[in-house]
């Protein structure tokens, strides 16, 4: 069988891309949760919160690091691979890959360093700041790679010349409507996985009767934070939806598996797509909902992928199911959230060992949403690697070989199977562990100066470590 080095090249691109994906997926949210958590112990004093930041600052630590590896890895691969798509497109995204490193990455490993060994050396508002500094440099970065992929997706504020495209408008490209709804979905979808892993870890230690103290500040603001993002970021996908619908509708065509033109048109809620004879197997449908979910009204017409060259379609089988279920683990995570919620305002969410498990097994859902919806977005842009301008197998290095590639991938594939495997063990020794006891007692400032709590007289003192306070 010959091998083809486009489909390779994106079989690599994609393997490389996964992995890193759910580090920054994860470190976006934890960085955001340490710096809440810190700010929590400014506040209030509680060394109970000091344990829980010093626990999750160790898995950031290894998550960072594992995220920042594969990032490097993956920008070669623009070189290697995809050499024609960096010589057309590098205008553009040049600078805002270099922005990211600049503006973002500098900003994160520079206060990651006070993070890591300033405690002792800086204020407390200091440390606090570099906390937030971090928080906030990880929200930049993914800003600009969403700025970077969203132009991908719908080529804004650019033009042609010499057969490169090249920036016209930056506004239009750094700050288009598109963006303006994909990014603030990425960063929920980032906030929501490690509020899962947060409450997911706090109902482990809970199962376990370990760690109680520490395990209920985990359960109980991870199942918060999860139920008042979760509908927030239904809305917002919604609105992703709508972008879909407008600027690609052969994609928005492929999630739904709607090969005909309808009127009004139906849902197809779950099927399975035959793309070889266009139609669908095993069909659940709902008569009309398809219209009302796409256009807001009952009777709208609704594009199918007929009305395509089959050459622009993308395909089918992974957005189909991609969508469903990223929708589904945000059903999931709203589930468990707002029932844990009803439960921990009737004072028996910590006695429901059932409600434990389900959400210590909810862990995954974050990432599972995150990949799948990445999945259903860069398919669903096939055939296109910059949307109606650059198809994907025009983007490919013209030079470059099924050996090559082949090769390459095995390498990578190897070597992340090393590597990964030792990061994600040592992490979860990390979360079995769980937090020390052996944390220093905060200072606490006032006009005399700073002091260490256990001096201070807070009636906290007197309740921390004994396992069975509430927080």
């Amino acid at each position: 069988m010959q091998l083809d080095p486009v489909i390779l090249s994106r079989i690599q691109f994609a393997f490389v891309i996964s992995f890193h994906i759910i580090f920054p997926a994860f470190t976006i949210g934890l960085a955001a949760w340490l710096a809440t958590i810190e700010g929590a112990r400014l506040f209030t004093g509680n060394a109970l919160y000091r344990r829980v930041f010093d626990f999750w600052l160790k898995v950031f630590a290894v998550s960072f690091g594992m995220g920042v590896v594969s990032g490097i890895v993956m920008a070669f691969q623009f070189g290697t691979n995809w050499s024609v798509l960096a010589a057309k497109t590098g205008a553009i995204q040049g600078p805002l890959l270099g922005y990211e490193g600049f503006t973002a990455f500098l900003l994160e490993a520079t206060f990651f360093g006070v993070m890591l060994l300033g405690r002792e050396r800086v204020s407390p508002r200091s440390y606090f700041f570099a906390c937030c500094m971090v928080s906030l440099g990880t929200m930049f970065s993914s800003f600009w790679i969403l700025a970077n992929n969203s132009w991908m997706q719908v080529p804004l504020g650019h033009e042609i010349i010499d057969g490169k495209i090249v920036p016209a408008d930056w506004m239009q490209i750094v700050l288009g409507p598109v963006q303006m709804v994909r990014w603030p979905h990425m960063l929920l979808a980032a906030f929501l996985t490690s509020a899962m892993c947060v409450a997911a870890t706090g109902a482990w230690y809970l199962l376990r009767r370990v760690h109680r103290d520490e395990g209920r500040v985990m359960l109980h603001w991870g199942l918060a934070l999860v139920a008042l993002l979760i509908p927030v970021q239904l809305y917002v996908g919604h609105l992703t939806g709508l972008y879909v619908l407008e600027h690609q509708p052969a994609k928005f065509a492929a999630i739904e598996a709607r090969w005909k033109n309808e009127q009004p048109a139906s849902e197809v809620l779950i099927a399975w797509p035959d793309e070889a004879n266009e139609r669908n197997l095993f069909a659940i449908t709902v008569p009309k909902l398809g219209s009302m979910i796409a256009s807001g009204n009952w009777t709208s017409a609704e594009v199918g992928l007929e009305s395509f060259p089959k050459e622009d379609r993308p395909p089918v089988l992974i957005p189909f199911f991609g969508f469903r279920i990223m929708v589904g683990m945000g059903l999931v995570m709203l589930a468990v959230s707002w029932f844990g919620n009803l439960l921990r305002w009737r004072g028996t969410l910590e006695t429901k060992r059932w409600f434990l498990w389900c959400t210590y097994l909810s862990f995954p859902t974050g990432f599972i949403a995150v990949l799948t919806g990445w999945y259903t977005a860069e398919v669903g842009r096939q055939p296109w690697v910059v949307y109606g301008l650059l198809r994907t197998r025009d983007a490919v290095t013209p030079s470059l070989t099924a050996g090559d590639v082949a090769f390459s991938l095995a390498g990578y594939v190897l070597v992340y199977a090393v590597v990964y495997s030792f990061g994600l063990y040592y992490i979860y020794r990390l979360l079995r562990d769980g937090p020390g006891a052996d944390a220093e007692p905060p200072l606490v400032s006032g006009a005399t100066g700073s002091r260490p709590l256990a001096f201070a007289g807070h009636p906290d003192t007197a309740t921390v470590g004994t396992g069975e306070q509430e927080p």
